[in-house]
């Protein structure tokens, strides 16, 4: 299949589904909107091609205060299919294929996929964008892929927890952790109070993976606890100072399933 015409859609994910399911091997992605940004890791569940992204920092940076988009963003990284890089010249939203050049315009409550095949054209700008990815500065997500913590969880905590952890992610819309949102931590510490495990043994395969470091599992536990979310009780050890096991305190938690958890437990936080 080559994208030869225009393509015209509802949704950007549509139509950039459909552009690059016309591509046969490498493209550029290049000054993508993080809404844009969002709809590619959309479009990569369906299509096997590598996607070079040229983006703002400010958009990278957008992404990866998401964990969630973020996580995703790194399974197609490790899968060797995405790559994140910053470039900061002002231009069309472009995707630029070997036989084809095609800018994204979004116009009413439509989306355009406005595509060339002229051979000069599209040659000329293929090599351009080549090369400025090649000088380009690698992005990087701070950030583990979905797939590693998944694993990680379930080795380290057990399959429920990490079961529990993708269910409360998978129901909230982002995970930023902002003034109205959870962060992945939060949902980390609340899952592991839930099934009642060690402070230490969450907040060690927090840092080991990536998600966080230890300080900042601390915190959060000790504002969750403060804010009458989630309690502790000591667990006595051979050696060494006794751990915590994490626990929740509000009934209101105690009630709902892992995918009601962060909903329940925003609102807890709001009243």
């Amino acid at each position: 299949m080559s994208i030869e015409t225009n393509v015209f859609g509802d949704t950007v994910d549509g139509v950039l589904g459909e552009v690059l399911g016309g591509a046969s091997d490498e493209v550029f992605l290049v000054n993508p909107t993080t809404d844009t940004l969002e709809a590619l890791l959309d479009v990569l569940d369906t299509v096997t091609i590598r996607v070079n992204v040229l983006a703002a920092e400010s958009r990278l940076k957008e992404l990866s205060r998401d964990f969630k988009l973020a996580s995703r963003a790194a399974d197609y990284e490790d899968d060797g299919r995405l790559t994140l890089s910053v470039y900061g010249e002002p231009t069309n939203i472009v995707v630029v294929a070997e036989t084809f050049t095609t800018a994204l315009v979004a116009g009413a409550s439509r989306v355009a996929g406005l595509t060339t095949t002229e051979e000069s054209f599209v040659d000329a700008t293929y090599d351009q964008y080549a090369a400025a990815f090649e000088e380009a500065e690698a992005f990087d997500l701070r950030t583990p892929g979905t797939s590693h913590v998944s694993e990680t969880l379930a080795g380290s905590l057990g399959e429920q927890t990490a079961e529990d952890f993708e269910d409360a992610l998978a129901a909230m819309e982002t995970a930023r952790g902002d003034e109205s949102d959870l962060s992945e931590v939060t949902v980390a510490l609340l899952v592991a109070a839930k099934n009642e495990q060690l402070l230490y043994d969450i907040s060690k395969w927090g840092e080991d993976t990536g998600v966080a470091s230890k300080a900042t599992f601390s915190r959060t536990k000790t504002d969750l606890e403060e804010r009458g979310l989630i309690d502790t009780e000591k667990v006595p050890i051979d050696v060494g100072r006794p751990r915590l096991r994490l626990k929740l305190a509000d009934d209101r938690l105690k009630e709902v399933s892992a995918a009601e958890l962060a909903s329940v437990a925003k609102s807890v936080l709001a009243s």
